[in-house]
């Protein structure tokens, strides 16, 4: 199981929220770039980065932040937020991306995401699920909807390959993941490629998300906040 180190944007910011509430963030570097290269040094390959200007306002805000990141470290990038349309998807791609990751629209726009996993194929998409009480959050996590995540896996079924369910009740709270959710997701769709987020706070909770058989977890504020320390 890959360990992916998480850059959330708020101003070309790195940022943390807790439970997505944008009222309670803390700014832990003005220069994301250099974030990402800390975790290269680290040995880390992988970095999943989060507009969340873009997620809460349906466009893309922090594109140069992944041109950059892109350009000069060797990290493969999975980008989300504010990707709406096709010519924000290609501009993700342009500037680096190796994978996207499909949030809001997976719900809103079944369609248009159908339209992309054909042509981009489910190896360069991700389909974002932000859950909380096993229900889909849409725009940023400001808008809780009726579907529930399994609903949602269930729509694009032998479409997708990977999915990255960040459970929002716990995102920013270091007490752990919840790792029902993560269970219940392996039993019902076992061939599906899964990244876990939100509330690592430990390297054993690192180890209890790779007895499950995860793909990776992503880890952002225990990182920032020296719960796990990378070498």
């Amino acid at each position: 199981m890959e360990l992916i180190p998480a850059i959330d944007l708020i101003d070309g910011k790195c940022v943390r929220l807790v439970q997505g509430d944008y009222a309670r963030q803390t700014t832990y570097s003005d220069n994301p770039l250099e974030t990402a290269k800390r975790f290269e040094g680290a040995g880390l390959r992988r970095l999943h980065l989060v507009d969340l200007d873009g997620a809460r306002l349906g466009k893309l805000v922090n594109l140069k932040v992944l041109e950059d990141i892109a350009a000069q470290t060797m990290m493969q990038v999975d980008f989300s937020g504010g990707i709406r349309a096709d010519a924000d998807l290609q501009k993700v791609f342009d500037a680096g991306a190796a994978w996207a990751c499909i949030g809001s629209l997976a719900y809103s726009d079944p369609q248009q995401t159908t339209t992309w996993l054909e042509r981009y194929g489910g190896d360069r998409l991700i389909i974002g699920a932000d859950v909380k009480d096993e229900r889909i959050c849409i725009h940023g996590w400001q808008k809780e909807t009726t579907m529930t995540v399994f609903e949602l896996v269930e729509q694009y079924a032998g479409k997708i390959q990977y999915l990255m369910c960040t459970d929002i009740s716990r995102d920013g709270m270091l007490d752990g993941p919840g790792l029902e959710l993560y269970k219940s997701l392996r039993e019902r769709f076992p061939k599906l490629q899964l990244i876990a987020s939100g509330g690592v706070g430990s390297m054993e909770d690192v180890e209890r998300l790779q007895l499950l058989g995860l793909l990776g977890v992503v880890v952002g504020k225990a990182i920032y906040e020296g719960r796990i320390v990378l070498c």
